[in-house]
């Protein structure tokens, strides 16, 4: 399974005075149980590209190709290609509306046609997955915290059982715990899965903690694509599109001018903790 984007171009506005391009000419694979961070400032074009994977829009010119098959070719069933690359919005709770969870997160499987008893364990899988405790399946969605609302909102996508998951900024509002832990279950997904996520995010440490591969869109181009490490190395670039890289990245480069023989390619600082205990001659005492 592979998600394959050929030349993507999306307009606004087109043929009018307020003609905009929102992607040009954008191409990149995703292969089966790859973690892509995708950032970009506002308006890059991020939104807008990952709401072509699943179909939701249609490009001017170019396609996606899920599986090897052209996903707007005529007779294509997008039902059933959103049942496998599930998109979470920004704030997905907004769209909770069920009287208690568990109805709201039966109603995506409920919908493929499933029996009773099909959707009922999927949902229930989907919310043992993102971490909910059953104590709270049975209450409004409505009474929930912020980030167990995330939870809910997230599992209703994972109970349509995707090959691949899309989460839009899923950490936008919450506090630090309610962050950490969101982002530790859609780590879990991936691990235990094998599940393909692509994670858009502002967070430049939260993408260099869990991203395998790291794609950068300005403007509505993609201009940087590879390891996180490699993408962040180019932090001056980064800067001038009004992004950055890790914190962390800035610390290791300052060292690194003070003569401090620091390695290339930290983003973490659990990277750069092993990387001082190896100066140190310590590795693996601490």
């Amino acid at each position: 399974m592979s998600i394959r984007a050929e030349n993507l171009t999306y307009i606004y506005g087109a043929g009018t005075a307020l003609e905009q391009y929102a992607l040009k000419n954008v191409s990149f694979e995703i292969p089966e149980g790859q973690f892509v961070g995708l950032i970009g400032h506002t308006g890059s074009g991020k939104s807008t590209l990952i709401q072509h994977l699943n179909g939701l829009l249609r490009p001017a010119s170019g396609t996606v190709y899920y599986d090897g098959t052209d996903i707007y070719s005529e007779g294509y069933s997008l039902r059933n290609l959103r049942s496998k690359v599930g998109l979470v919005f920004q704030y997905p709770e907004h769209q909770l509306f069920e009287v208690d969870v568990f109805s709201d997160v039966c109603y995506g499987p409920k919908n493929l046609g499933l029996d009773k008893e099909d959707v009922e364990e999927r949902a229930k899988e989907a919310l043992r997955q993102v971490g909910l405790k059953e104590k709270y399946w049975d209450q409004s969605p409505f009474e929930l915290s912020g980030g167990q609302k995330r939870r809910v909102a997230i599992a209703g996508v994972l109970a349509m059982n995707p090959r691949v998951l899309i989460l839009d900024e899923p950490t936008a509002g919450l506090d630090p715990k309610g962050r950490d832990e969101i982002l530790e279950e859609i780590g879990s997904l991936h691990r235990e899965r094998g599940m393909s996520i692509v994670l858009v995010s502002h967070s430049m440490e939260d993408i260099a903690r869990y991203a395998d591969r790291l794609m950068v869109m300005n403007h509505g181009e993609k201009v940087f694509d590879g390891a996180p490490r490699e993408v962040f190395e180019h932090y001056r670039e980064l800067e001038s599109m009004g992004l950055a890289a890790p914190q962390v990245t800035y610390i290791v480069h300052q060292l690194k001018e003070r003569g401090v023989p620091m390695e290339d390619g930290i983003t973490t600082v659990a990277q750069a903790k092993e990387a001082v205990l190896r100066l140190l001659g310590k590795e693996g005492q601490i």
